[in-house]
């Protein structure tokens, strides 16, 4: 399946994956599904849900002290 990966604010990558979950678009773009979200039309997705669209957009999580 082709997938359009959209890192929010950074850049946007175009990906190809056997059977993808969200969390499988995550990794392919170098994240672990535990650091970001992925959203479909803004809107969080389980990580370990099959993909069902052709663009996800991945949400880096920020953490500090």
């Amino acid at each position: 399946m082709h997938v359009t990966v959209e890192v929010a604010g950074e850049d946007t990558y175009e990906v190809d994956l056997e059977d993808p979950t969200y969390a499988d678009c995550a990794k392919a773009v170098g994240y672990s599904p535990h650091e970001v979200s992925i959203l479909v039309d803004g809107r969080p997705v389980p990580e370990d849900q099959p993909v069902e669209v052709e663009r996800v957009t991945v949400l880096r999580l920020v953490k500090g002290g």
